[in-house]
C-alpha cells in the first residue's frame, strides 16, 4: 500500500498564538507537529504494519505544506516511523486558506501518484476547520470517510466505524479514498531512539508550486475564498468578583450567579 498523511506545522498550544502582518497569518516560530495528525500517522504505521511494513513495499509518507519550518513536521513523522517525507513549500502558498491549501495538496497527491490512502487528522489544532479533508476529496474525485475511529483495509476496500453522541455507524469505501480519522482511534506512538537515528538516513522531498503545476494565483491570499478583514488581541482576564464569607457567603453567591443569568 501507498498511503499519504498529511501532516500540519502548528502553532504550540503551550504559548500564546499571534497573528502578523496584513494578512493576519499565524506566528509559526513556536510550531511543533499537529498533535490530531499524529493520530493519522499511527493508523497509517498500523496499517502499513499490518502488511509487512516497508519490506513488503508498503509506503507511509508524511506530506507537509508550508513554510521553511514545516520541515520539522516532516521529520517528527519519520521518527515516529514514517518511510519518507514530502514537503512542499512555495512563498506564493502564505495566505491560503482551507479551499486553497486543498488546491495545492491535491496536487501534491497526483504528483506523487499511485496514492492507495490519504489520511488525515480529525481538524488541524491552529485553524479547526475539519474542511480540508473533504475539499481535498472532491479535488481528487475520491470518495471521502470523516472522523473514523476505527479503520481497517481489507483487498480494496476500508471499513470504518463513524461514532456519535449515541450511536455508531459503519461504512465501507472503495480504495483509493480519503480519510479523517478522530483522537479515539489509536494512542500514537513516541519515537524512539532507534526510530530517530533512523529518521536521519530517510529521504525528504521538496516541492515547489511549479514542480506540481500549480499556478500561484490560484493559492496564497489571491486564490482564497476566505479572507480576515480584522483581528484584535484578547483582552486580558480580569480579577473576577471575590466573595468574602461572613456568614452569608452562600446568599451572596446566589445573587451573582442570578446577575450573570447563570441561574
Amino acid at each position: 500500500m501507498k498511503i499519504v498523511v498529511l501532516v500540519k506545522h502548528v502553532p504550540d498550544a503551550q504559548f500564546d498564538r499571534h497573528l502578523n502582518g496584513e494578512g493576519y497569518t499565524a506566528d509559526r516560530d513556536e510550531s511543533i507537529l499537529s498533535e490530531l495528525d499524529e493520530y493519522a500517522l499511527e493508523a497509517a504505521l498500523q496499517l502499513a504494519e499490518a502488511r509487512g511494513g516497508s519490506k513488503a513495499g508498503n509506503q507511509v509518507i508524511a506530506l507537509s505544506m508550508g513554510p521553511a519550518g514545516a520541515v520539522n513536521a516532516v521529520k517528527k513523522s519519520l521518527q515516529m516511523g514514517a518511510t519518507e517525507g514530502v514537503h512542499l513549500t512555495d512563498d506564493a502558498l502564505a495566505g491560503s486558506d482551507a479551499a486553497a491549501t486543498s488546491l495545492a495538496l491535491a496536487a501534491a497527491v497526483r504528483h506523487l501518484g499511485g496514492v492507495d490512502l490519504v489520511l488525515t487528522g480529525m481538524a488541524s489544532t491552529d485553524g479547526e476547520t475539519s474542511l480540508v479533508p473533504a475539499q481535498l476529496a472532491e479535488r481528487l474525485g475520491l470518495p471521502q470517510v470523516t472522523f473514523a475511529s476505527t479503520l481497517e483495509v481489507d483487498g480494496g476496500r476500508l471499513v470504518a466505524r463513524r461514532d456519535a453522541d449515541t450511536t455508531s455507524e459503519t461504512v465501507e469505501a472503495p480504495l483509493p479514498a480519503v480519510v479523517s480519522v478522530t483522537d479515539q482511534i489509536n494512542e500514537p506512538r513516541y519515537p524512539n531512539f532507534k526510530g530517530i537515528i533512523a529518521a536521519k538516513r530517510k529521504s525528504i522531498t521538496t516541492l515547489s508550486l511549479a514542480d506540481i503545476g500549480v499556478d500561484p494565483a490560484q493559492v496564497g491570499f489571491a486564490g482564497s475564498w476566505t479572507t480576515v478583514t480584522s483581528a484584535e488581541e484578547r483582552p486580558p482576564r480580569t480579577a473576577g468578583t471575590i466573595i468574602t464569607d461572613e456568614g452569608d457567603a452562600g446568599i451572596k453567591l446566589v445573587d451573582f450567579l442570578a446577575a450573570q443569568k447563570l441561574l
